[in-house]
């Protein structure tokens, strides 16, 4: 029913990937360096217990076979990036308004350099609550004039991480994509950009009201099915979207993902064949563009809908990351991974190859990022959950080769 494949050498899979082109004929970027350095925990991951999946089918449902006034003055207006007016949301009892000013918290040493460096891009920046400080950010809400903001920073503490390089790599691109967006609004909501020191590595937001999908990265209670299908139609949205292909880059080297993880294990040599298999096949399938790290902890519940944050990882992959990666955290609500199977086959036999090549691979970062020595029990069930899926994964990934 489908046409066979061959296994091709990686180099030729590799110049075939490419973004779909512009309406003005613009070639495509050049391909950025591969993520094949190890993964950073996230400050904000959790440890989860979560229940086994049903066997394979059912769950992937692949078929193969606010601030005081200052005295005597109004109040200053914060301006965003295109010199627009960021106002304040008037919504009585909004989730996200300013919070009471906590001392201790605003004095730690890491907090107050990083504050030194907001003031230096804001200087109407008044601080109100710390919001994360963890090894690779800190997060300060706070207000500029009445509008509710959120300064992120690379932590101090980064400096001397393993990832640093990396880590100055990815802010940069985060302050990248806020300011294309300003000139390419996106079809989803996200928060406005209000200043950025790319040399200092601090972005200034606009704080949306709305709580997190999930604070955890698997969670153990997944959002509402109402929830779910918003959050899905906000990321099917973004990854239709084509914005000019010179504002984002390729964000994976596909055939070096594979060769690491092989040469690592976790892929034995007849499923990186599969996957190259696919791969092939898919050499003239355009590019998607995806969030790339479409966790439900990036995903904001506003009232006027999903907000996406967090866009370190934005740029072009093959069609269905953002879908894998929320199959890959859904793992409590069958439901909602049968929805995201049945989202990456509409689009036919190419999407949904490209589909499981991304899940195969973002189990696998998954598997190395929380298989560690001494992990303790609710880990390690998350663990012998993240085997099961992979299995699964691999049973499909072989499946859609046997079709073809």
């Amino acid at each position: 029913m489908y046409s066979s494949a061959t296994t091709p050498s990686p180099t030729a899979t590799r110049t075939a990937l490419r973004p779909p082109t512009a309406a003005a004929g613009r070639p495509g970027p050049k391909q950025v360096p591969p993520s094949s350095r190890p993964v950073a925990p996230h400050g904000t991951d959790g440890r989860s217990t979560d229940a086994r999946v049903p066997s394979g089918r059912t769950a992937l449902g692949l078929r193969g076979p606010e601030a005081a006034p200052p005295v005597g003055g109004r109040l200053p207006l914060a301006r965003q990036a295109d010199g627009r007016v960021l106002r304040p949301p008037h919504r009585p009892g909004q989730v996200g308004g300013p919070e009471r000013i906590d001392p201790s918290a605003l004095q730690t040493p890491a907090v107050r350099a990083a504050l030194a460096s907001v003031a230096r891009i804001c200087p109407a920046f008044t601080p109100r609550q710390v919001l994360r400080e963890g090894s690779r950010h800190i997060l300060v809400a706070g207000t500029i004039g009445r509008a509710p903001v959120v300064a992120k920073c690379l932590a101090p503490q980064a400096v001397r991480s393993g990832y640093f390089e990396q880590l100055v790599a990815d802010f940069h691109h985060e302050v990248a994509v806020y300011r294309a967006f300003v000139r390419h609004r996106p079809p989803v909501r996200l928060p406005r950009l209000v200043a950025a020191d790319h040399d200092r590595c601090v972005l200034v937001m606009e704080r949306v009201p709305g709580r997190p999908a999930a604070r955890e990265r698997h969670p153990v209670n997944a959002p509402t099915p109402g929830e779910v299908r918003a959050l899905l139609t906000a990321v099917r949205t973004l990854n239709l979207w084509r914005p000019p292909t010179d504002v984002f880059q390729p964000r994976m080297d596909y055939p070096m993902e594979i060769a690491r993880y092989h040469s690592v294990g976790q892929l034995t040599d007849r499923d990186a064949g599969d996957l190259r298999g696919l791969l092939h096949g898919l050499g003239h399938t355009p590019l998607q563009l995806c969030h790339g790290d479409a966790l439900l902890s990036n995903m904001l519940l506003a009232p006027s809908g999903p907000v996406l944050v967090d866009w370190e990882q934005a740029g072009w992959y093959l069609p269905g990351y953002d879908l894998a990666v929320l199959w890959s955290v859904l793992s409590g609500d069958t439901a909602a991974r049968r929805q995201i199977s049945q989202l990456a086959q509409s689009g036919g036999t190419l999407a949904r190859d490209a589909f499981l090549v991304n899940l195969v691979l973002v189990l696998m970062r998954e598997i190395r990022l929380y298989d560690v020595p001494g992990a303790g029990e609710e880990q390690r069930i998350m663990i012998r959950r993240l085997y099961d899926d992979a299995a699964l994964a691999r049973r499909a990934v072989r499946a859609a080769v046997g079709t073809r």
